[in-house]
């Protein structure tokens, strides 16, 4: 019998490898991101003020984000329609977002938040196809629909929810997603030319930031950060390291594997928000959520895009950062 050759069968292919470091990486950044539903649900209960928090999560970014920049030497562009782009994504992606999600997070379980958020892929379908950004087609169509009834499977039942009287806060929750699915159509049809996801994110966040500012000094909402181990404290700054580093690994995913691989970042984060909620709050669910998760699980493969290829790489176009 003939022996391999050396070498032979003594690593796996590339495309093999490539894979799994694909799987590794979207497991961990969306299991840490799924953190961010909890940390903003101690950060809310703990009495900082939404608008703080806003703040917070984008001045942070935004630091990260500049001396990253400045290391790999890169210049954020400031002409004038760039400066429009950047103000109107930190607007609708971020200061009015996440104000909402921030008010709605100490109200509802931290499982219930995870849940909402998957419904951002799901309505960017939708409002693609209204931009003429997506063609027609059946099956994303029922997935579209599945979602929304995902969505009344939480807040129509009484016994749904833990305090029924929560349900109007899910739809807050819902309207963030819309305010992400807005920014996502602002990227899909403004995005400069030759603009990078890195810059891009850094001209939003520093704007969010600059328009919080002089609203929290009017309405006496600013939270101070201290170097004491504080819940809270350590809630804001963990939440803004996280939102970056998940969103960083999440485009390096669009760029080595292909934005249909990236997009199911939203099935772990979805899971691991409902988990943490689980392991830090000890929340249990009704089986009204987990029937919610189902449908909107079987909603976002239905409207996933197509794979193109049988390897790692695809080349459909996919999710924004909002998406996971």
């Amino acid at each position: 019998m003939s022996t391999p050759e050396k070498g032979e069968h003594s690593a796996p292919q590339p495309l093999d490898y490539k894979r799994a470091w694909a799987w590794a990486l979207l497991v961990f950044a969306g299991s840490v991101w799924g953190l961010t539903f909890s940390l903003a649900k101690i950060a809310a209960e703990g009495g900082a003020h939404p608008l703080g928090l806003t703040f917070w999560q984008a001045a942070i970014g935004a630091g990260l984000l500049i001396v990253y920049n400045l290391f790999r030497r890169q210049r954020l562009p400031l002409d004038r329609f760039h400066l429009c782009f950047y103000m109107a994504c930190g607007l609708v992606g971020t200061v009015v977002p996440s104000t909402l999600y921030f008010y709605a997070a100490p109200n509802l379980p931290a499982g219930v938040l995870s849940i909402t958020i998957a419904c951002v892929p799901l309505l960017t379908f939708a409002a693609a196809y209204l931009f003429g950004l997506e063609k027609l087609a059946f099956m994303r169509i029922i997935g579209v629909g599945l979602g929304i009834l995902a969505v009344i499977m939480l807040v129509a039942p009484d016994t749904s929810l833990p305090d029924p009287g929560a349900a109007p806060w899910v739809l807050v929750a819902v309207a963030s997603a819309l305010c992400y699915v807005a920014e996502n159509m602002i990227i899909a049809l403004r995005l400069p030319a030759a603009t990078t996801a890195g810059s891009a994110l850094t001209g939003m966040l520093t704007a969010a930031a600059l328009v919080l500012a002089p609203v929290m000094a009017l309405t006496d909402t600013f939270i101070p950060i201290t170097l004491s181990v504080d819940p809270v404290n350590l809630s804001i700054i963990g939440m803004a390291i996280i939102n970056v580093v998940a969103y960083g690994l999440f485009v390096f995913l669009v760029a080595y594997a292909g934005p249909v691989f990236a997009s199911q970042m939203g099935y772990v984060v979805t899971v691991s928000g409902i988990a943490w909620g689980m392991v830090i709050f000890g929340e249990q669910h009704s089986l009204w959520i987990w029937g919610s998760v189902a449908v909107m699980f079987l909603g976002l493969a239905l409207v996933q895009p197509r794979r193109r290829d049988g390897g790692v790489k695809h080349t459909t176009s996919g999710a924004t950062a909002h998406d996971a």
